[in-house]
């Protein structure tokens, strides 16, 4: 545990790439296998499940700094994480301890199950014996976030560097669905084994927004345009009579879209593609909202199949008669997806093809852009004709060119602090439109939150405003004297009976504090609602 604690300290106390490859890379050369397994677990989102809830470990951790609760409180919005605000109010210990990384995770599986006076035992007697550091670090792991601004692609680069192992090898190694708990380093890492690779997805190939003039990126006949689909990107994998659905996030979700289960037989083994899972109600594509019935759901009941059927909108064939074709350029292997598509669309309703767009000036891709949202989409993707499938995001060969976002302008209601360097601050806000009620009167009704778009010089004047116009306090929100508007931009919208406006908005965010504006100007709910297609 010392050198995983040194190991973050050093992550998290540098903002230099190169710093953190070298730290990881030397951490990953001397650490035991068991704890660099656990290590490339944490760092690619595989932390155990949290075995005590944040209210308790503010109880116990307070006991122990024999401080007033209020005190523990307003400290912890002051520094904005718990695990730091732990560790800096109990009392301080020189010590360290010798328990290994691993010792430490397999302790903190065991304890889920443990009765709270074991729990606490165990927490107090850990946060007593360790010193800073490393309380910190072991409070992470117990809360299970453990942001420190390290990507896993950075962590897969130090960590060929250290075993000597391909890049892009590693990352396609550390895609899956492994167990940390029960995986060797050996198996993980460095043996090469024909029945891990039945199941696995390759790493994705993400683009950049545009930059600049789209005009810039030369001659328009270089490049395959397409529609930018707002659904869940997706590897569906068939391998010797078996599919395989994973999302972007790496989550094995074959089982939440059961209708895909009819592609065994119709697409032939060794196929791997690139798709958007798409809800498609009444035959239509459907809105993103829609989708998220489906998503987190522990069973697909039969009622929510009919109701929300999905289809998969393939873009690009990775894996082709058993072979990996990602270095092909994309348009050999476009050709092989359509050559796919045709020989089985006539046997199954759930495979659609995602267009391709052919247009001869940048005019015409503008003007097609302008269509996205008639035709259900973000926008579009630009592919270079000649671009093979890379790892991760890569700028040069595939861009994204969303459509501008919709726009509305709302009064501030609501407000929060931040996290992390906003912690003391309110930058988190809830916004009203305006609607009549059954009693003639007009009220503000409350639509989207947002807490991005903002300078730190204007973060700082409103909350400012927020402190001198608090009207009421619930918890850690306050109700806020409405008189601030603010525009709001957002890439999608759709009815939804989950939210009180009755419409559900897809990535809300400021786009600037329109000062020039009274409330009495702010949009309507009749005015969010026109704007559904």
């Amino acid at each position: 545990m010392r050198n995983f604690a040194q190991l973050i300290k050093t992550l998290d106390s540098s903002n230099k790439t190169n710093v953190k490859v070298e730290a990881l890379a030397a951490y990953f050369r001397n650490a035991s296998a068991e704890d660099k397994v656990w290590t490339i677990a944490i760092l690619s989102h595989r932390r155990p499940p949290r075995p005590v809830n944040t209210t308790l470990l503010r109880l116990w951790a307070n006991e122990l700094a024999n401080i007033p609760l209020w005190l523990f409180e307003e400290s912890y919005h002051i520094v904005g994480d718990l695990a730091e605000t732990i560790a800096l109010i109990i009392p301080s210990t020189k010590d360290h301890s010798d328990k290994s990384l691993t010792v430490f995770l397999q302790e903190i599986i065991a304890l889920k199950k443990k009765s709270e006076v074991d729990k606490k035992e165990y927490l107090q007697q850990n946060w007593l014996a360790l010193n800073y550091y490393e309380r910190f670090v072991f409070t992470k792991l117990i809360t299970g976030s453990f942001r420190i601004g390290v990507s896993q692609k950075l962590m897969t680069r130090a960590l060929s560097k250290a075993e000597n192992v391909d890049e892009d090898a590693l990352a396609y190694k550390l895609m899956g669905n492994w167990d940390p708990n029960t995986i060797s380093f050996q198996e993980l890492i460095l043996d090469e084994k024909s029945s891990d690779y039945l199941s696995k997805p390759y790493p994705f190939y993400l683009a950049y927004p545009i930059e600049g003039e789209v005009e810039n990126l030369g001659n328009p006949e270089d490049w395959s345009i397409e529609h930018k689909w707002d659904g869940i990107r997706s590897q569906t994998i068939i391998r010797e009579d078996e599919i395989y659905v994973w999302s972007r996030g790496e989550e094995l979700v074959t089982d939440k879209y059961p209708e895909l289960g009819s592609l065994v037989g119709i697409i032939p083994n060794g196929t791997v593609i690139d798709a958007e899972i798409l809800s498609f109600p009444e035959g239509e594509i459907g809105t993103f909202n829609d989708l998220q019935t489906r998503i987190g759901r522990k069973t697909v009941s039969k009622s929510l199949l009919e109701k929300v059927p999905v289809i998969l909108k393939i873009y690009d064939l990775l894996e082709w008669e058993g072979k990996d074709i990602r270095q092909l350029p994309y348009i050999e292997r476009r050709i092989l997806l359509e050559q796919l598509y045709d020989s089985i669309k006539d046997k199954t309703a759930v495979i659609h093809l995602s267009e391709r767009v052919l247009l001869s000036s940048w005019e015409d891709v503008a003007t097609e852009r302008m269509r996205a949202r008639e035709m259900k989409s973000e926008g579009l993707m630009l592919k270079r004709n000649n671009s093979p499938y890379l790892v991760g995001r890569k700028k040069g060969d595939w861009w994204k060119w969303k459509i501008e976002p919709l726009v509305i302008d709302a009064v501030l209601t609501y407000a929060m602090r931040g996290h992390g360097r906003r912690s003391n601050l309110f930058t988190d806000y809830t916004f009203g439109l305006w609607q009549t009620n059954k009693e003639g009167e007009k009220e503000l009704v409350t639509f989207a939150k947002a807490y991005s778009g903002l300078t730190d010089a204007e973060f700082r004047k409103v909350d400012d405003f927020i402190k001198k116009n608090t009207l009421e306090r619930f918890g850690p929100v306050r109700s806020v004297t409405p008189k601030l508007v603010f525009e709001i931009g957002f890439e999608g919208i759709a009815l939804s009976k989950r939210h009180k406006s009755g419409i559900a908005t897809r990535f809300p965010r400021i786009l600037r504090w329109r000062q020039d504006k009274k409330i009495d100007e702010a949009n309507t709910i009749d005015d969010l609602k026109s704007m559904i297609v």
